[in-house]
């Protein structure tokens, strides 16, 4: 089973205009105290990678001493010693369970059974080495020297690790939040079967049904009801959640296709228990936590290692192109100061990620005293508000360059959907109204450049068919997200530029 945008829209009539006024926006202030969750896998590749390069650079330093690296010959064989220990350690460590969280809190510990493992491979590679008569080619004072400090180097990355580790955990960011959408026994079913299951590295909040307490009790398992769907959705927004567990029947399909082309806006991964089901499916048709089996409905944009790959992508070629570009912004910020009074920042609020209010930056392009906040009535061609200079930057989009300082902030990415004023409209119709499921575009963060933009669909939007294309552009960069296809988009972008037409 498994739903798309698209296959909501024509398999169900509900009308989420009512739905998208519903959402309030929030400010990052509003989502309290709680961080994002982080990924455990991520985090363990993350540190077994730090480990191997530990391995290897402590050989390649202790080389440097004694014999020198000059006089380190044949280098193919020290390269292949370093190698296999730099490779086959942490690979081992990992397979003898050696990077679980549990074991990783706990470094001086489990310091015996890595001792072990090091131990075994520094005999292994010694018989080899007598074995194949190579042992003149490698300084055995050298070998001796590494086999201790190339342990006791681990070690210390153990204990950095365990720090890293705790810090996180401290802070519940290691476990998923989920709640239970849905009530019953179905519900009781579910929850049973995760209160039951060990290491499912899942938190859970709450409970959210529309139905009375009469069918569905105000606390189930030690689990209370913190109220109905609509609550759900603004709760999503305050705070953190990573997944929503569905415990409705398959057979109530109507309710099931209700509530989720209701939830599918939201940041979120929702699995549809079948914990209760008779009807049974492939083993590979479901995904698990602890003892509970799932059906994947939607899952949360960019997945476990796109929002580290997408924050490098971000921070690296922003910090290049500000380096680059820096004497431009400084000719337009004179060139804007020059032409007409007030400040050359213009400061807008926008809907960001999740909804939240962001404040981003641009040149200003208008006179000072009829500059639009919200954007309640959009620019259009030869539009008395904007300066003269005002005209040339937007139509270039050099207005936009200050919003590189927004992606450093990690409020912008370089390519997302472009965030919107609040007040924004088409036809005099706000956005949220014009198009059905318009907040699923803020399931990631909004960007600089978006599919949308290098696709034409860029400046004025007049009609509330040009805001319908861009949505549906924005929701395929959201399904189809890569690392490639980012760095396609901004190739594009220069090119997409000299289309003007519509940018006044």
């Amino acid at each position: 089973m498994n739903f798309q945008p698209d296959s909501f829209k024509k398999a169900t009539s509900v009308d989420l205009s009512s739905f998208n006024q519903a959402i309030p926006p929030l400010t990052p202030e509003d989502r309290g105290a709680e961080k994002p969750f982080v990924s455990p896998r991520v985090l363990i590749t993350l540190l077994r990678g730090a480990e191997m390069l530990a391995i290897a650079l402590v050989a390649v330093s202790q080389l440097a001493i004694y014999p020198g690296l000059s006089l380190a010959a044949p280098g193919h064989v020290y390269a292949a010693v370093i190698a296999i220990m730099a490779l086959g350690v942490p690979a081992v460590a990992h397979m003898t369970g050696h990077y679980r969280l549990d074991v990783l809190l706990n470094p001086m510990r489990n310091a015996p059974g890595l001792a072990a493992i090091w131990v075994c491979f520094i005999a292994v590679l010694a018989i080899a080495a007598f074995a194949t008569q190579m042992g003149h080619s490698i300084s055995r004072a050298w070998f001796l020297a590494w086999s201790v400090s190339g342990f006791g180097w681990l070690l210390a990355a153990r204990v950095a690790a365990a720090a890293v580790v705790r810090h996180f955990n401290a802070r519940g960011q290691l476990n998923r939040r989920a709640v239970i959408v849905g009530g019953g026994a179905e519900a009781e079913q579910a929850i049973a079967a995760l209160q039951h299951s060990r290491d499912t590295a899942i938190t859970l909040v709450g409970i959210f049904d529309d139905r009375s307490d009469a069918r569905s009790p105000s606390e189930m398992r030690g689990l209370k009801k913190l109220g109905s769907i609509n609550d759900l959705i603004s709760f999503v927004r305050s705070s953190r959640v990573d997944t929503l567990i569905v415990t409705l029947p398959v057979n109530a399909e109507q309710r099931l296709m209700d509530i989720v082309s209701r939830l599918w806006v939201l940041p979120v991964d929702i699995r549809l228990s079948a914990q209760s089901q008779r009807l049974r499916y492939r083993p590979r048709a479901y995904s698990h936590i602890g003892n509970l089996a799932l059906l994947d409905i939607f899952d949360k944009p960019l997945g476990e290692w796109g929002p580290l790959l997408k924050a490098i992508e971000d921070r690296l070629i922003a910090s290049l192109a500000l380096l680059l570009l820096s004497p431009v912004m400084a000719l337009v910020a004179l060139a804007v100061k020059l032409d007409s009074k007030g400040p050359v920042l213009f400061k807008q609020k926008r809907y960001g990620f999740n909804n939240e209010l962001i404040e981003v930056y641009k040149f200003r392009s208008m006179y000072t005293d009829q500059a639009d906040v919200d954007a309640r009535k959009l620019v259009t061609r030869d539009d008395p508000r904007v300066t003269r200079v005002g005209r040339f930057i937007r139509k270039t989009t050099l207005d936009e360059l200050p919003q590189l300082f927004n992606v450093l902030k990690g409020e912008l990415s370089l390519v997302g959907p472009r965030p919107h004023a609040t007040r924004a409209s088409a036809a005099g119709t706000l956005y949220e109204n014009a198009v059905q499921g318009y907040f699923a575009r803020h399931k990631v963060k909004p960007g600089m450049t978006g599919w949308a933009q290098v696709n034409g669909w860029r400046g004025e939007t007049d009609t509330e068919e040009k805001i319908r294309a861009r949505v549906e552009h924005d929701l395929h960069y959201i399904e189809n997200w890569s690392l490639t296809f980012d760095l396609y988009i901004l190739a594009r972008t220069p090119l997409a530029l000299f289309n003007t037409s519509n940018a006044y």
